[in-house]
C-alpha cells in the first residue's frame, strides 16, 4: 500500500536502445522487493532509472506498474514524469539551494492542497529524523542531512515506485550505514517496488532482495540475491559481488558477557560477535567463501564457534584456478567454501558428501 492506501502491483520493465548507451534488459520487481542494479560506470544503470522515471525515452520501451502502463513505445504510450508516481533519490541530492529543507519537500507536494503542504512536508522531514531542521537551506546541512531531505522529497510524491541512484555514495561510511538502515525501514512501510543503482557491494548485501548485474547494457546475471550468491558456477556474480554466501536469520540469543549473539536460520544457528544486537532482530550475515573451512568431522580443541553440518550439493572447478568452489547445503540455505584441489582430493569431497562447514565468528559480516 502507498500512503494513500492504494494497492501497488509489480514494476515490469523492458528496455532496448542502441545509442548513446547500448541497452537490452528486462526485469520485474514486486511490491516488497528491492532490485539492485550493479555494474561498472557506463554500463547503463542510471539510464534504466531515467527511463523508468520518464526522463529518458529508449528506442523500445515497456514500463508498467500493476495495471497501469507508463510507457509502451510500440503503442505510442509515454506518460511524462509528472504523471508517474515515482520517488527518485539522486546521488548528489539535487536540492534547490535557495529553498529551505521544508520548501524543498513542499516542491514535490503539488498534488496536495496548498494549505496542507507545509504540515505534510514537516511530517516527512520528521520521518527522516530532521525535526527542527525545516528552515535550514542545503548549504547549512551536512551531507547525510541533505540526503535525508532528498528521501523526504521522494516520499512526498506518494510513490508507486522508489528509484535510488547511488544514494549513499556522497557521504562517509558511518552515515552511509545509518542511511541504509533508515531507507530500508521506510521502504518496508511503503511496500512499493524499489530499484537501487549502486557500485557498493554493501548496499547490495544490506538492502537488495534481487540483483541484476549489468555489463555493457546487458544483464549477465539476475535473480534473487541469496540464490545467486550461493551459486558456485556464476563467475559474473563472483567478479561483481565477491565470492561468498548470504544467510538470513533472526537473533535468538544474546550473551553480552561473552560478547556473542546466536543467529538462528533455517539450517541451524551461527554464533556471531554481539554488535549491539537484540533478540528478535532480523539480520543478514555474509560469509566470505575463503573464510569457510571444510571438515569431515567436528574439530576439537579449537576456538571455533561454528561447525555447521551439511551436504555437498555442487562443486565448481575452473581450469585457470587452483581452487575449487564447494556448495554446502544446510537446511534450505547454501553456503560456499573456496578450498584447494588438494583439499577436495584428501577429504574425498564429492556431490552428496556429508561435511562440516567451519566458520570463525569474527569472519561473519553482519
Amino acid at each position: 500500500m502507498t500512503a494513500a492506501g492504494r494497492a501497488v502491483g509489480p514494476l515490469q520493465v523492458r528496455l532496448r536502445q542502441s545509442t548513446p548507451v547500448p541497452l537490452d534488459v528486462a526485469f520485474e520487481v514486486g511490491p516488497d522487493e528491492v532490485l539492485a542494479i550493479f555494474g561498472a560506470s557506463g554500463s547503463g544503470k542510471t539510464t534504466i532509472l531515467r527511463a523508468v522515471a520518464g526522463l529518458h525515452a529508449t528506442d523500445d520501451a515497456v514500463v508498467r506498474v500493476g495495471d497501469a502502463t507508463w510507457a509502451d513505445r510500440a503503442h505510442g504510450v509515454h506518460r511524462p514524469t509528472h504523471e508517474r508516481r515515482v520517488g527518485l533519490v539522486f546521488q548528489h541530492y539535487a536540492l534547490f539551494p535557495h529553498l529551505s529543507a521544508v520548501q524543498n519537500v513542499e516542491a514535490a507536494l503539488g498534488h496536495v492542497p496548498t494549505g496542507e503542504r507545509r504540515g505534510r512536508a514537516a511530517s516527512l522531514l520528521a520521518r527522516v529524523h530532521l525535526r527542527g531542521r525545516d528552515g535550514h537551506r542545503p548549504s547549512m546541512l551536512s551531507g547525510g542531512e541533505r540526503q535525508r531531505v532528498a528521501v523526504a522529497r521522494a516520499l512526498a510524491r506518494d510513490p508507486e515506485v522508489l528509484l535510488l541512484d547511488e544514494p549513499f555514495s556522497a557521504v562517509d561510511r558511518q552515515t552511509r550505514r545509518q542511511l541504509r538502515d533508515e531507507v530500508d525501514a521506510i521502504r518496508r512501510t511503503l511496500r512499493v517496488p524499489t530499484v537501487l543503482v549502486t557500485h557498493d557491494v554493501e548496499d547490495v548485501t544490506r538492502l537488495a532482495t534481487h540483483v541484476l548485474i549489468l555489463e555493457r547494457g546487458r544483464a549477465v546475471a539476475q535473480g534473487p540475491l541469496v540464490s545467486l550468491l550461493a551459486r558456485p558456477d556464476l563467475r559474473d556474480v563472483r567478479d561483481a559481488l565477491g565470492l561468498g554466501s548470504l544467510v538470513v536469520g533472526t537473533v535468538s540469543e544474546v550473551a553480552s558477557s561473552r560478547g556473542l549473539a546466536t543467529i538462528a536460520f533455517d539450517g541451524g544457528a551461527l554464533v556471531a560477535p554481539d554488535t549491539g544486537l537484540t533478540v528478535g532482530d532480523q539480520v543478514r550475515v555474509r560469509i566470505p567463501a575463503r573464510e569457510v573451512i571444510l571438515s569431515d568431522r567436528v574439530p576439537e580443541g579449537l576456538s571455533l564457534h561454528n561447525a555447521v553440518p551439511g551436504t555437498v550439493t555442487a562443486l565448481s572447478f575452473e581450469a585457470d584456478s587452483p581452487f575449487v568452489v564447494v556448495q554446502v547445503t544446510v537446511g534450505r540455505t547454501a553456503l560456499l567454501a573456496e578450498v584447494t584441489r588438494d583439499a577436495v582430493q584428501r577429504l574425498r569431497i564429492e556431490t552428496g558428501s556429508a561435511i562440516y562447514a567451519l566458520v570463525k565468528s569474527v569472519s561473519l559480516e553482519l
